[in-house]
């Protein structure tokens, strides 16, 4: 805007209009949505494939659109065969294609495991580079929705240990957009969660191409006295117990991991040296989580920084119930990090 219009009063009305057209207020379906458009239009070699995603735009309106613009080679239903459509990925990506995959939900990618962790992760190893595997596999995760065992896993620890695999797990509708076209982009496979407690969340997300950088993770709130580490639904509990927090005059730093693997254990472990206290904020069971690998982590390279132990909130290790109420008891929340907080503070 130059200094003339903001001299004419007949424009000043315009300008909240041509700034909301810059900026919107959308929701994290909505930026996944806008992502994938972008980058169909930037790669010619792009298409999408998954259950229901063509007419529909599948189970949470993701792929909404799709098809109408860029028609059914490029937007591909498929049968209900998880094992069949990262198959076809995997092949496909060797050729030179650039697939995005949507798994339905987070825990169906266990049809589709061995096709992910002997073919997709390897691919590049086994071939001595000579073939790659530019695949984004897209899949809804988490719980809190009453969706009982089978819909509600978090599922990033079955892939931690998994070499050749990214994984990336935005919390908010503008990381969401930029980690997903930063995942097209690479050559990478790209396991990218998508917790669907956060779908709904809104903000203001610039509508041009911009790419979020995989493996740095960013501090969401800085602070000086207790870390917070969480990714995905943690960490707007962790924000929301960051506040109460500092109505205690506990001043808490939360750092997003926004890629789980690689995390950014330098990002983590400046700011667990800075306070010198740790909380690990994680949504999965407690045995052999992320959890478990930034607490281990923390304390051999933070031990002589640290006031005190590492302090872990997870869900309880058992399945995940279709009542809420029981659900609420097994998966945690803003009160369990406040109190986490609150214990850590007193080290």
């Amino acid at each position: 805007m130059t200094a003339a219009d903001t001299a004419t009063p007949k424009r000043t009305a315009r300008t909240p209009r041509k700034a909301r057209d810059r900026v919107r207020k959308v929701a994290f379906t909505r930026a996944l949505n806008d992502a994938l458009d972008l980058a169909m239009a930037k790669h010619d070699e792009m298409f999408v494939i998954g259950e229901d995603i063509a007419e529909m735009g599948g189970d949470f309106g993701v792929t909404k659109g799709l098809l109408a613009k860029y028609g059914p080679e490029r937007v591909r239903d498929t049968p209900l065969s998880e094992a069949a459509i990262i198959g076809t990925c995997a092949g496909a990506a060797m050729v030179g294609m650039r697939p995005v995959a949507e798994i339905m939900f987070a825990d169906f990618i266990a049809e589709c495991y061995d096709q992910v962790v002997n073919n997709v992760a390897k691919m590049h190893y086994m071939f001595d580079g000579q073939f790659k595997a530019p695949l984004v596999i897209r899949t809804a995760c988490g719980g809190g929705f009453g969706g009982g065992p089978h819909h509600s896993q978090s599922v990033e620890g079955w892939f931690l240990n998994v070499p050749g695999i990214v994984i990336v797990a935005p919390s908010n509708p503008i990381d969401a957009k930029g980690l997903l076209l930063a995942s097209i982009d690479s050559d990478d496979p790209v396991l990218f969660l998508e917790h669907k407690a956060l779908y709904r969340s809104r903000a203001e997300v610039p509508p041009e191409y911009y790419t979020t950088p995989l493996g740095q993770a960013t501090v969401a709130r800085e602070g000086s006295d207790v870390t917070v580490v969480a990714a995905m639904r943690m960490v707007p509990m962790a924000l929301e117990a960051a506040e109460q927090a500092a109505g205690s005059g506990v001043s808490v730093e939360v750092v997003d991991l926004r890629t789980i693997r690689p995390y950014d254990a330098a990002t983590v472990l400046a700011s667990v040296a800075k306070t010198g206290r740790a909380v690990v904020a994680n949504e999965a069971p407690r045995i052999g989580g992320l959890g478990a690998e930034l607490s281990a982590r923390i304390s051999e390279e933070c031990f002589a920084d640290l006031k005190g132990p590492v302090v872990r909130v997870d869900g309880l290790d058992t399945p995940i119930p279709f009542s809420v109420p029981l659900e609420d008891v097994v998966l945690p929340d803003a009160a369990d990090i406040a109190a986490a907080i609150t214990t850590a503070a007193q080290y």
